[in-house]
């Protein structure tokens, strides 16, 4: 059995969850706060994180980021309260692989979990890979250009690693919004473009005419290692 973290004090929604996830096969282990959750996250590390945003000792971003650090593919989703409590790109910027607002229909939550744990454990790239005068470790989330150490958000990495997976293959934004980000309604494809502004900004030789991290008009972006 898959062995899943919840880290939420709202009992109703534990006992909800419990009877949700175990019916289905799988193992929920819970904390009620945000310290016992990363304890329980670093004594073993689970399938996937469920994470509340109001935690009663420290913010769920906080223990959102410090997850992210230390298990860098590792799927994390997000319950909060209310669409206004949440900063997609903020999350999406923390790691964090998809969220549901309270009060969520619990098919729809088990279904997005499905769906996250299934793009995590898709076939990739291994954890090493290089490309020009660029070195990637995706385990360790480093990357060094020239020499030099260039830092990456979470999100740009797995853009990178979805690139990276996909060499040389015109991909639309769509595709990336959803397989990436795996929200089917985000806000703005414009959030693909600045995403891969900034990756041409920090990994090609000459941004302003990228080799590798190419614009195909009218139809997406292709990755030519």
């Amino acid at each position: 059995m898959e062995r899943l973290l919840l880290i939420e004090d709202d009992r109703q929604v534990q006992k909800a969850l419990k009877r949700l996830f175990e019916a289905e096969g799988y193992t929920l282990v819970i904390a009620s706060n945000g310290a016992e959750g990363l304890k329980l996250f670093s004594a073993a590390p689970p399938a996937l994180v469920l994470l509340d945003l109001k935690l009663p000792d420290m913010p769920g971003r906080d223990v959102c980021r410090e997850i992210r650090a230390q298990a860098a593919t590792l799927p994390i989703m997000i319950l909060t309260a209310t669409t206004a409590e949440v900063d997609k790109v903020l999350l999406l910027e923390l790691g964090a692989d998809d969220y549901v607002t309270k009060p969520f229909s619990p098919r729809e939550l088990l279904a997005r979990v499905r769906a996250v744990m299934r793009r995590s454990t898709r076939p990739s790239v291994g954890e090493q890979y290089a490309f020009d005068d660029v070195s990637v470790d995706f385990a360790k989330m480093e990357v060094v250009r020239a020499g030099k150490s260039v830092t990456l958000t979470p999100q740009e990495f797995k853009i990178l690693k979805y690139f990276a997976g996909n060499p040389e293959r015109v991909i639309s934004r769509d595709e990336l919004l959803n397989e990436v980000w795996g929200y089917q309604c985000y806000p703005s494809t414009r959030t693909v473009d600045n995403h891969l502004l900034k990756l041409r900004q920090k990994l090609e030789r000459d941004p302003a005419h990228p080799n590798h991290f190419r614009t195909v008009h009218g139809a997406g972006y292709k990755f030519v290692p």
